[in-house]
């Protein structure tokens, strides 16, 4: 087999969402945008709703239609980017409910849509998608006459417990929202973790779903395993891969696999990332180029056919920490030419 292999471990992704939701006494959604964390959202939403999600949330509205035409009817799906120019027809034939993030986008609704449900977003102080306090304050009284079925605000700093601004956003979300009869969201993973006064009435969670920080006690979901292309011998001084990057100091056996940054695998990883070979750790030499990557495995006793490179021994944010990202921008790299599988 020339390309990688990407598995998916749909029953940790639901273990994941059952242990979040423990946590809280409220709802607990699914957010399912870019293709479930780049890892295939027809097959983790079914899951999900099997289990028993029944809000999931997806960044704009063609992923919504997806997800619809995944799930079926039932399950609410909301729609991040809310309302945008061009989407009334998409909202409608696929039953989605726009996250209203501006006036424009509450006259846009209420004149295509008089009677489809929406949400309304909130800017609690991250100052990115939702209503400012005082576009708020003139929007209010109209907006809740239309019955809202959800009103949302995102924490800016909610993978830092300790920072002064999920206090700041928390206050101000409660200004804006305290004593309103619609339901209330305000955390996702980071959020869920700080405690029950962010939990309101539904969490949304998406990055602890699919096994990344900062929930650190999920279960992993995604492996790779790199088929190796050819094994060579380099001797002491001779050099490997692009710009002479990593030279030999001797005698040693590198293996180069299939894989690259066309497969997401970010180029700046090759300083410090690892692979393993049956629970052996190797490390990536050399850069990572487009379609290959190279390993030393002078170390190994036996033929070595395939070698992980995320798993047990190397998370993605573990991973991510070689790159210099995070974990959600090494999932959603991941392109497509893995052969993917799911376990059920």
């Amino acid at each position: 087999m020339g390309s990688s292999t990407l598995t998916i471990d749909l029953n940790a992704i639901v273990a994941n969402w059952r242990s979040l939701d423990a946590m809280t006494e409220c709802e607990t959604a699914a957010v399912v945008k870019a293709n479930s964390y780049g890892l295939g959202t027809p097959s983790v939403a079914r899951v999900l709703a099997k289990a028993g999600v029944r809000t999931f949330f997806v960044a704009v509205a063609e992923e919504g239609a997806v997800l619809r035409a995944a799930l079926g009817t039932g399950p609410t799906i909301n729609v991040f980017s809310g309302h945008m120019v061009g989407d009334t027809t998409i909202i409608r034939d696929a039953e989605l409910t726009p996250m209203i993030n501006s006036v424009d986008q509450m006259l846009r609704q209420v004149e295509a849509m008089p009677a489809a449900p929406f949400g309304l977003q909130l800017d609690s102080g991250m100052n990115r998608l939702g209503m400012e306090p005082s576009e708020w304050s003139a929007l209010r009284d109209i907006a809740l006459a239309q019955n809202p079925t959800l009103i949302m605000s995102h924490l800016a700093c909610a993978d830092e417990p300790n920072h002064q601004m999920n206090a700041h956003q928390l206050r101000v979300f409660r200004e804006m929202t305290d004593g309103l009869d619609v339901p209330r969201s305000l955390a996702a993973t980071g959020g869920v973790l700080l405690g029950h006064e962010y939990h309101f009435d539904m969490t949304r969670p998406g990055i602890g779903l699919y096994g990344g920080l900062p929930f650190e006690a999920a279960q992993p979901v995604a492996t790779i395993d790199l088929p190796v292309i050819q094994l060579r011998e380099v001797g002491v001084g001779e050099s490997v891969g692009y710009g002479n990057a990593w030279i030999a100091k001797r005698p040693s056996i590198v293996a180069t696999v299939s894989a690259g940054y066309a497969d997401g695998l970010i180029r700046a990883m090759g300083a410090g990332a690892t692979v393993t070979f049956k629970g052996q750790i190797l490390p990536v030499i050399g850069r990572v180029s487009m379609d290959l990557i190279t390993v030393d495995v002078t170390d190994v006793n036996s033929d070595v056919d395939t070698l992980q490179l995320l798993g047990p021994h190397q998370t993605i944010d573990m991973l991510a920490r070689h790159a210099g990202t995070i974990g959600y921008e090494i999932l959603t790299s991941l392109g497509n030419r893995y052969t993917r599988a799911y376990i059920e």
